[in-house]
């Protein structure tokens, strides 16, 4: 008996020794993701970015779903869908066999019913479609028929469909409380029909969902993940820590190099995929120094372009236009690019005023994230040379959306990772369209009346020769008007335990999200 108690005591050091960071729940595996941005609004009808997306993907499903590299569109709830030639008409045909978590049927009523709410509340995603969506454009054809009469043509349409969850009607309304729609209770609560449900949510700690058996779609795999720990943790380098010891199994946003360093360690493998996602420095365009176009455009002349390459470890490539590469229309405009060049720097502060600069101007990145430290480490020593003192403002997430939100507190400079929500152009151009007021990736409040002109017409019509003509001008127009530092599209990078495996990479995802539900549990290389 002795001897036994010896080996279990022996057993539970060694388990300690590895740091074994997943949770073994009735037989299944629940791993754990340690990522430094936190969720905090589960609404998919109010909020989303990165890692609310990766929760919300995994509780909800929408009519249709990106999945692959290039990204393509896949029936989900809709098997089948067609538009009129016109545009302005689209039908989606449901499946007959999705069930929310409470066993509801998914119907055209719950469409309709998670369209016309995010409509209403006019948050979220629901910019994408407020100008040509009416709530009253919204028809149920039969219990498993939604179809959707929009106010003029829209051909990007089923393109921004991925990213309107549907809700349960019935468990959203039995929450409802002053009229609020259910808000308050779908903040750390779901409704959904998703492949996970929620097991514990410890808010500012980590966020637990468990795989719901019972989804409606199936599994990919039978060893798929029981569930996942997505858990706050605000310092890189404890990233890198917990992915080495065994106490995380996934880490997104660690440095380059710790990325590099971290794939030559046995049981730890690194994917890494050119994306979509572009990091720019946006400018005030509407308040203080850098409401100055000659301000903003030494600024843009000033910084050392090489610099981002560098904090990637050569992991990342310069823009050459406001689109990214990847999408369609993209112009390159590599001849009128923004690189550095001091003397015209000089040169336009001369223009603008202020040959010896003598003001100050506060960079806002994200608190914890180095890379953007290190970008504005560089800004400042660029700037110094024009007389600008940049002084660095950490915050968190949330604070800087709430601060962009507004041009009378929008930051002068804020570093911004932006990923377009579909490979149509449209999704890049709106975001220098006043539509997208509020939202994290205008906080440069740039208006130009031509862009604006543009930007509605080009999203109104199917021909696309006339399309990509009109995007061609807005690239070349917002490039001249200098909106922000555009600076580079960096390879996503994750670091994985080796037995979490079935990893699959779509460019238009945001930043660090992943699709949990293909993820699965090689048994055979666990610790």
């Amino acid at each position: 008996m002795k001897r036994k108690f010896v080996l279990v005591i022996l057993l539970l050091a060694a388990i300690a020794a590895v740091g074994l960071g997943y949770e073994v729940v009735d037989g299944k595996i629940h791993i754990v993701y340690a990522a430094r941005q936190p969720v905090e609004n589960l609404d998919p009808s109010i909020h989303y970015d990165w890692s609310t997306r990766n929760l919300q993907q995994s509780v909800y499903d929408a009519l249709l779903k990106y999945v692959g590299d290039p990204p393509a569109l896949e029936p989900w709830l809709a098997e089948k869908w067609e538009g009129s030639p016109d545009a302005t008409v689209w039908t989606f045909h449901l499946v007959k066999n999705a069930r929310f978590h409470n066993g509801d049927p998914v119907t055209a009523e719950a469409v309709k019913f998670s369209f016309e709410r995010t409509l209403t509340l006019k948050q979220g995603p629901a910019w994408m479609l407020l100008d040509v969506l009416d709530p009253s454009g919204i028809e149920i054809v039969d219990d498993y028929t939604i179809r959707f009469h929009l106010n003029e043509p829209y051909a990007p349409f089923p393109s921004v469909v991925p990213w309107w969850y549907i809700m349960n009607p019935n468990e959203v309304m039995a929450h409802e409380v002053d009229g609020d729609y259910g808000q308050g209770w779908l903040q750390d609560h779901e409704a959904g029909s998703g492949p996970f449900t929620i097991k514990e949510w410890k808010h500012g700690e980590y966020y637990w969902l468990e795989a719901w058996d019972e989804y409606w779609k199936g599994w990919p795999n039978p060893d798929h993940i029981g569930g996942f720990i997505f858990k706050l943790v605000r310092e890189a380098a404890t990233q890198r820590m917990m992915i080495e010891s065994g106490e995380a199994d996934i880490v997104e946003g660690v440095t380059p190099r710790d990325f590099d360093e971290l794939a030559k360690i046995p049981g730890i493998y690194v994917p890494e995929y050119p994306g979509m996602t572009t990091f720019g420095i946006k400018m005030n365009t509407q308040k203080g120094m850098t409401a100055n176009p000659m301000i903003r455009k030494a600024i843009c002349y000033a910084f050392d372009y090489e610099t981002l390459i560098d904090v990637y470890e050569g992991h990342a490539v310069l823009e050459d236009s406001p689109f990214p590469m990847a999408t369609k229309g993209h112009v390159d405009l590599s001849q009128w690019i923004y690189r550095q060049d001091l003397a015209k720097a000089k040169e336009f502060m001369a223009r603008a005023g202020y040959p010896d600069g003598g003001f100050e101007l506060e960079y806002v990145y994200v608190a914890g994230l180095e890379e953007e430290r290190l970008i504005g480490l560089a800004l400042q020593s660029s700037l110094a040379e024009l007389g600008i003192k940049v002084n660095l403002v950490p915050l968190i997430w949330p604070q800087m959306v709430e601060r962009g939100s507004k041009p009378e507190t929008s930051p002068d400079m804020m570093a911004v990772f932006t990923t377009p929500i579909s490979n149509d152009p449209d999704a890049v151009a709106i975001q220098y369209h006043p539509m997208s007021a509020g939202r994290y990736y205008y906080s440069h409040w740039y208006s130009n009346p031509r862009v604006t002109y543009l930007v509605e017409q080009a999203r109104s019509i199917s021909d696309w020769d006339a399309r990509a003509k009109m995007y061609d001008e807005i690239q070349r127009i917002v490039l001249y008007d200098a909106p922000e530092v555009f600076g580079m599209l960096y390879n996503r990078r994750w670091a994985l335990r080796d037995y979490v495996q079935g990893f699959r990479f779509c460019p238009v995802r945001m930043t660090s999200e992943i699709d949990m539900y293909t993820l699965y549990i090689d048994k055979s290389k666990l610790p």
